[in-house]
C-alpha cells in the first residue's frame, strides 16, 4: 500500500499536513466508518483507539461531538471533536478539535478525511488532511502524526475486507 505525505507551511504557527493512503476497500465503505458508524474504529484498530463516544447530535451529522479515547506515542489521550462538515457525494467529512490533549499545543487543529475511488482499478485512496495553529513556535508541527493516521487506515481496511 502506498503512501505520500506533504507539507503546505502557511505561516510560523499556522500549518497544514496530509498523507494519503491506498486501500483495498471501496471509498463508500471506508467513509461510511467516520460517517456513520465511527464507534466501529475502535473495533478495527484497538490498539490505537479504544472508544468513540456520542455525547451530542447523532452519527455522521454536522454539529454532532464525538469523544474518542486513543493511544498514541504509548500514552493514553482524549479529543472530543466537532463535526464542521459531511459531504456524502464527495466522501468528505471534517472533524474540529474542541477539547482534548491536542489543544495543549495547538489553538485550532481541523481534520479532513477523504475517500476517493481509484479509477478503473480495485480501492481507494484516503487524504487526511490536518490544518492546525500552534500555540507557539517551539511547538513541532503535527507530521509526526502522520504514521499513526497511516497505519490506523491500514488497519481499518484490513477490518473492512475480514467483514467481506
Amino acid at each position: 500500500m502506498a503512501e505520500t505525505t506533504k507539507e503546505v507551511p502557511k505561516s510560523s504557527l499556522w500549518g497544514e499536513v496530509e498523507v494519503e493512503v491506498d486501500i483495498k476497500a471501496p471509498a463508500a465503505k471506508f467513509y461510511h466508518v467516520y460517517a456513520g458508524r465511527p464507534d466501529h474504529v475502535a473495533k478495527a484498530t484497538s490498539s490505537k483507539v479504544q472508544a468513540c463516544d456520542l455525547l451530542e447530535g447523532e452519527w455522521g451529522t454536522v454539529g454532532s461531538i464525538v469523544n474518542w479515547n486513543y493511544v498514541y506515542a504509548g500514552k493514553a489521550k482524549v479529543a472530543k471533536e466537532r463535526i464542521k462538515l459531511v459531504e456524502p457525494e464527495k466522501k468528505l467529512i471534517k472533524f474540529m478539535v474542541i477539547d482534548g490533549d491536542v489543544l495543549a499545543v495547538y489553538k485550532s487543529f481541523l481534520i479532513t478525511i477523504q475517500v476517493t475511488p481509484k479509477e478503473g482499478e480495485v480501492g481507494s485512496v484516503v487524504k487526511w488532511h490536518l490544518e492546525y495553529e500552534k500555540n507557539d513556535e517551539n511547538v513541532p508541527d503535527p507530521a509526526n502524526f502522520l504514521p499513526f493516521l497511516a497505519e490506523m487506515t491500514k488497519e481499518i481496511d484490513k477490518h473492512l475486507l475480514s467483514e467481506e
